[in-house]
C-alpha cells in the first residue's frame, strides 16, 4: 500500500519539489489505520485503496490511490459517490489533496469545496 502511494503520488510531489523516496512511504505508514482502510478490487484484482477515518465532528476521506492503469476510468468517482451515498451520518467529510492534482477536480465534482490551501496542500470539505 505504501508502495502504491509512492508510485501514484510521485509525479505531483516531484512537480511540487517535494518528492522524497523514504518520506512518501513513511507518511502513509505513520497514518495507516487498517480498520479504516479498504482495498479497491476490479475484476478480482486489487487496484487501489482508500480510507474513511472517523473523528468526533467530521470524517476524513483519505488515501484514495488507484494504480496508474486504472486511473481515468471512472473508478475513483464511482467509489467516492458510493462512500458519500451509503452513509447517513451528518458529519462533514474532509480531505486534503496536493496543489495541481487532477484529483481535486474529482472532489469538486462530488461537492467538496476548498476550505484553505497553502503552496503544497488544499484542504476541502463537503457538508
Amino acid at each position: 500500500m505504501a508502495e502504491l502511494r509512492a508510485v501514484v503520488m510521485r509525479p505531483d510531489l516531484e512537480r511540487l519539489g517535494r518528492y522524497d523516496d523514504v518520506r512518501v512511504r513513511r507518511r502513509f505508514l505513520d497514518a495507516y489505520r487498517p480498520e479504516h482502510t479498504r482495498v479497491v478490487v476490479v475484476d478480482g484484482t486489487d487496484v487501489g485503496l482508500f480510507a474513511v477515518r472517523p473523528e468526533p465532528g467530521e470524517r476524513w476521506f483519505e488515501h484514495l490511490y488507484l494504480s496508474g492503469d486504472h486511473q481515468g476510468r471512472g473508478i475513483g468517482g464511482q467509489l467516492l459517490a458510493h462512500v458519500l451515498r451509503v452513509d447517513d451520518d451528518p458529519r462533514p467529510f474532509r480531505l486534503n489533496v496536493l496543489q495541481g492534482s487532477a484529483a481535486r477536480r474529482l472532489y469538486q465534482r462530488h461537492g467538496f469545496v476548498t476550505e484553505r490551501e497553502d503552496a503544497v496542500d488544499v484542504w476541502m470539505i463537503r457538508s
